[in-house]
């Protein structure tokens, strides 16, 4: 039988929101739709070719195995 997840109280979540922005801070996977390039950056950044269509997408989305 499984457990039944509890929700976070407000000290918890909190924690968690923190967390999250923290990896969004530092681990940005960056993709270049014009040359195709991949980079990880800590900011939304456009492409060193000169393009600002760049799909932007949080590292910790991404199973670590």
């Amino acid at each position: 039988m499984s457990e039944i997840p509890r929700q976070l109280d407000p000290a918890e979540l909190h924690e968690w929101q923190l967390r999250i922005a923290a990896a969004n801070l530092h681990n940005i996977l960056c993709h270049c739709r014009r040359c195709d390039r991949e980079w990880v950056a800590s900011t939304q950044e456009a492409c060193c070719c000169g393009s600002t269509s760049v799909e932007h997408i949080s590292c910790w989305q991404f199973p670590d195995d």
